[in-house]
């Protein structure tokens, strides 16, 4: 975006250092940043990168990198930093200052992002445009080697977008906005003003993606220079599709945007639909692990709002569903839809009454706290020639009992593997 930005006469103070913060670090140092300060709040992640200055200096400093995560309104340092915020900015912001990047897609939203990147990213592959995959997805984006003519295919987080003020995509995307993260923005309000500031850089050149009406309004009030192609619903046949993951009604919205963005990049209809019956979806995201006998085992610990849950009961029948974590602030467990669909209810996690509250009289469930117990009562009842979906659907955090949702995820496909040796 500014080919003359100079880091050699620029200081920096780095607030994070997980995966994120310790990528800015090496970048900041290989483009040889004039003064580099750094700082993590847990102690083990500092280490011997203790700067006892670092507090003292965030007045003086020409910019201030947060990594995701960081919430300011609750950091040791939010006076300094509410009053610095015009300095505050974040990886993807190094990486649009650093580099002359001609072709972007920035995707944001609530549900599918990493669905929806992942999709773009195999498509472009299958029809040999070549491109990376970057950000909120994975590696981080300033790990990658930068090549000039590639695509790069961009997961932002409302986290990174928060504080960002380079992001210029060539392409940006907001597949949906529902209720989420309310603990760290606070309000619906503020949530929504993070994602919609992945079109503020944009010039007429650039193009901006949406499916929604309301989203549509809040662009054009704010007057926003890209040009804006509005998606309307049910715009792809899913009788030409033949991948069954991808028919799936949480993935709906995911299709329709990439295959509009793969027709910006001149990938015709034919090669599309040729291209997406190959993409096996990501894990965690809905994931059918295990087929034996009438027994469908089904991973889907991404889903950490209920919002995202809905998708998978909506999409399944005959279920036993294993879901609570930590709920999300505000979040609600309405199933008066899918009551007909669920056979049983097995409720894990450390809050099992704000389940049982909403689901109390609707269908039959029992608390049983963690996911070993769970998985050994299912199997313990099981009816062999019984056609059953074994959903593992959290709807919630999974912070209370697992370090993430990969780890929480991971748990049960182990757990399901190792009784299904001794059931079957």
């Amino acid at each position: 975006m500014r080919e003359s930005f100079n880091f050699k006469d620029k200081s920096f103070a780095v607030y994070g250092l997980g995966l994120t913060g310790k990528s800015v670090v090496n970048f900041l140092k290989k483009n040889k940043a004039n003064k580099i300060l750094v700082w993590d709040d847990h102690k083990f992640k500092r280490g011997s990168k203790l700067k006892k200055n670092f507090k003292f200096n965030l007045n003086f400093v020409d910019y201030i990198v947060v990594s995701p995560g960081i919430n300011i309104y609750k950091s040791k340092f939010k006076q300094l930093l509410l009053r610095n915020r015009r300095k505050i900015i974040t990886d993807l912001d190094l990486f649009f200052l650093k580099y002359n990047v001609k072709k972007t897609i920035v995707i944001t939203g609530t549900n599918g992002k990493s669905t929806t990147c992942s999709l773009i990213n195999h498509i472009f592959n299958k029809n040999k445009i070549k491109n990376k995959l970057a950000g909120n997805i994975g590696k981080p984006i300033l790990n990658l080697k930068f090549t000039k003519n590639e695509i790069y295919i961009i997961e932002a987080s409302s986290f990174q977008l928060e504080y960002s003020k380079f992001v210029k995509p060539y392409c940006a995307v907001i597949l949906n906005i529902t209720q989420d993260h309310l603990d760290w923005h606070s309000s619906k309000e503020r949530y929504i003003n993070s994602k919609i500031k992945i079109f503020k850089n944009q010039t007429k050149n650039d193009i901006a993606f949406l499916d929604d009406l309301n989203l549509r309004k809040i662009y054009k009030d704010n007057n926003f220079l890209g040009t804006l192609k509005f998606i309307k619903k049910n715009t792809i046949n899913l009788k030409n599709i033949q991948n069954k993951y991808l028919k799936l009604d949480a993935n709906r919205d995911n299709l329709k945007f990439a295959y509009h963005i793969s027709n910006l990049f001149k990938i015709n209809k034919k090669a599309f639909f040729k291209s997406i019956n190959s993409f096996n979806g990501l894990p965690h995201r809905h994931e059918i692990f295990l087929r034996i006998g009438n027994h469908t085992f089904i991973n889907d610990s991404k889903a950490t709002s209920f919002d995202s849950t809905k998708y998978a009961l909506r999409s399944n029948n005959n279920i036993i569903w294993i879901t609570g974590g930590k709920p999300k602030k505000n979040d609600k467990i309405d199933i008066n839809q899918f009551k007909n669909k669920i056979i049983k209810t097995y409720i894990i996690g450390h809050y099992p009454q704000f389940f049982v509250k909403q689901i109390n009289k609707k269908v039959k469930f029992e608390i049983t706290k963690n996911l070993k117990d769970s998985v050994k009562k299912i199997f313990d009842s099981f009816e062999k020639k019984r056609r059953l979906t074994i959903l593992f659907s959290p709807a919630s955090a999974s912070y209370d009992q697992f370090k993430n949702f990969v780890e929480r995820g991971d748990k049960f496909k182990n757990l399901v593997k190792y009784y299904a040796k001794k059931f079957y």
